[in-house]
């Protein structure tokens, strides 16, 4: 089991195969005592996996601690509040790199470094979140609320 997990002992596609075929001899043996070990190893599957390769360098939750640490700290000085919020983990794949970007390039920013990035868009898995996250906040918002229902009943009646 610790050998599927373990970077070192091969690329991530062979150690999901090897995860996965003792995650089905647990789950299939029939006993009772193997059914809590196989349903919470097919929940965390997802997530062990997760990066493929490229994630390798990443061990454990201190090493993505220390790697969100940047954003955390941005948003609670920006804010100043001890919690960092949800932006952080809706926008942190995009937000992370931007705010670690000075450790790779000590100078001021410039036109011509920016010009590459000036058509660059968030990830199409994000922005559902930020448009949920919107949503979310004209609907617990008094004063908006009233105008986001009149939306979304308008966007139904023009449906049907």
């Amino acid at each position: 089991m610790a050998a599927t997990l373990d970077p070192t002992t091969g690329r991530s596609a062979a150690r999901r195969c090897d995860f996965d075929a003792i995650l089905t001899r647990l789950g299939g043996d029939g006993d009772r005592a193997h059914e809590p070990m196989a349903n919470l190893m097919a929940g965390f599957r997802t997530g062990l996996f997760a990066g493929g390769d490229d994630l390798a360098s990443v061990q454990d939750n201190l090493d993505l601690e220390r790697w969100f640490r940047v954003a955390k700290g941005h948003e609670r000085r920006s804010h100043g509040h001890r919690h960092a919020g949800v932006r952080v983990v809706q926008e942190g794949a995009t937000m992370v790199h931007a705010l670690d970007a000075h450790r790779t390039h000590p100078d001021p920013y410039g036109v011509d470094d920016l010009l590459p990035y000036r058509s660059a868009r968030e990830p199409e898995c994000q922005r559902p979140a930020i448009h949920r996250r919107r949503v979310m906040r004209k609907a617990r918002s008094k004063t908006k609320r009233p105008k986001l229902l009149e939306e979304l009943e308008r966007r139904y009646l023009a449906v049907f």
